[in-house]
């Protein structure tokens, strides 16, 4: 599938940054010239396969088949080309489940492919075939691999349109993007928000979402009146909050969708987001490596994973298979279409439960009930237990609601710090109300102390963290997996 017409747009994928920081008027006029290209000469032919092929495994038996044979495919050239898995090479022989083969593969995770990433290189692709890439400083520990030019992007593209499409959402329709991207005028007292043009967004930064700024930030909402909104979740919460206190009707009743990227959403945020935007609301699950793709649907808030994209495993500490329901374990997975670098049972760094029965619409989708969050992502109490702050952030109560940002920051087991961001002043005993209610929510297993801070620092793409967690969680987690 991966031959054919060249990318554009991994072509000109290195000028990217330039063309980012270029004058408005020069970004303006390149978009739009860009722009008018049809996306199969800006994306290549494997594009509009990758669309056929999701069209072609609506059915389950489909989906599976093409799977399974992905799955081959993908570990037959992983085991022959691969330096990491030539030691596996006997095991080629006589193989005929390639299921059966996934399972008597390693697992590998970020450090094993940090450590020595040209082990994990195909010798079989040729350097200019790779587009080097690394993930983001969201994670504890970033690092840097390869993706397949005229590929990987192409069919990253496909998958999300299919994602997209699951409310509607076109290529010609406007687009609030609040995902992170830098307004570089912004730094410098300008509007915090531009157009562009190529993907048909309103970007705005992620880093003005203060009142100070979404006076004017409403103002080219109403402009533009975007009909679909992509938003880390905790962009999108700051703005709802602030359209729940200065309603912008002819913004919202445009709207016909909201889909969510990039962090964990909690309960209270999606709460708040249909409340005041009053249309679906999709969650995305996604990471740069490319391995396994999933997203929700307008009537089920799982995850759903497509099938077509890579192969889902979800694995206890030890590498063995969780295959009841409602066990937390690692979300592992093997890329498909990376000859460059193929990523066999990569242990993303994510924790998910298998959730019961599909969906009608997706038919051979699995599905996971929730996806808990990272490692660095629970509090650890202080007889020892862990709780993922995506338990916390179902907590309900008033105080929650009405607040703009949060962050927890845990330094000792039993304690834990949660900042808070408001409009208005909280008085001491609103802060004692989310401290307990916080502390009945972890069965009183930490003390919390909450303080009001006037805003919580992003990282460099954007991204909040809801958690700086500064202990070592790694063995304690894999102990609990293993219980």
């Amino acid at each position: 599938m991966a031959g054919g017409v060249l990318a554009i747009e991994d072509l000109l994928y290195p000028l990217l940054g330039g063309y980012r920081s270029a004058p408005a008027w020069v970004q303006a006029a390149a978009g739009r010239a860009y722009g008018r290209l049809p996306r199969s000469v800006r994306l290549g032919r494997a594009y509009a396969d990758y669309r056929r092929a999701i069209e072609a495994t609506r059915e389950a038996q489909h989906a599976r088949d093409y799977a399974l044979a992905k799955l081959e495919e993908t570990l037959a050239w992983a085991i022959e080309t691969v330096p990491a898995y030539s030691a596996c090479r006997p095991l080629l022989r006589g193989a005929r489940d390639p299921r059966e083969l996934l399972r008597s593969l390693p697992v590998t995770d970020k450090l094993d492919i940090k450590r020595t990433p040209e082990r994990y290189l195909s010798t079989a692709m040729p350097r200019s075939a790779a587009l080097d890439t690394f993930t983001g400083g969201s994670t504890s520990t970033p690092m840097r691999f390869s993706l397949q030019k005229h590929v990987t992007r192409p069919r990253e593209h496909a998958f999300l349109a299919d994602f997209r499409a699951r409310i509607g959402a076109g290529e010609s329709d406007v687009v609030l993007a609040l995902r992170g991207r830098t307004i570089a005028r912004a730094e410098r007292g300008g509007s915090p928000w531009r157009y562009e043009p190529i993907q048909r967004q309103l970007l705005v930064s992620c880093d003005h979402l203060e009142p100070r700024w979404l006076a004017q930030i409403a103002r080219a909402l109403d402009r533009w009146r975007p009909a679909f909104i992509e938003a880390f979740p905790s962009a999108l919460f700051a703005l709802a909050g602030w359209l729940e206190r200065h309603p912008l009707p002819a913004f919202t009743r445009a709207l016909k969708g909201a889909m969510l990227f990039s962090e964990n959403v909690y309960g209270f945020q999606m709460e708040k987001f249909r409340r005041v935007l009053g249309c679906p609301v999709l969650a995305h699950y996604g990471h740069s490596e490319r391995v396994l793709m999933a997203g929700s649907m307008p009537d089920d808030d799982r995850y759903f994973f497509w099938p077509q994209y890579g192969w889902l495993e979800i694995l206890d500490a030890w590498g063995r298979p969780v295959t009841e329901p409602g066990r937390l374990g690692y979300l592992v997975g093997t890329s498909f279409d990376n000859r460059v670098m193929p990523f066999v049972r990569y242990r993303t760094g994510d924790l998910a439960m298998w959730g019961r029965d599909g969906h009608p619409r997706l038919a051979g989708h699995p599905v996971v009930e929730r996806i808990a969050g990272r490692m660095q992502e629970f509090v650890v109490c202080g007889d020892g237990r862990l709780v993922s702050i995506t338990t916390l952030g179902t907590a309900h109560f008033p105080e929650l609601s009405a607040l703009d940002a949060i962050q927890y920051e845990q330094e000792r087991p039993g304690e834990l710090q949660l900042r808070v961001v408001a409009e208005g002043r909280l008085d001491a005993r609103q802060l004692g109300r989310i401290a307990s209610a916080m502390e009945a929510k972890m069965q009183g297993g930490c003390k919390v102390s909450v303080v009001q801070v006037p805003r919580i620092e992003r990282t460099a793409r954007g991204k909040a963290r809801m958690l700086v967690q500064r202990l070592d969680l790694r063995r304690r987690l894999d102990e609990c997996l293993t219980a």
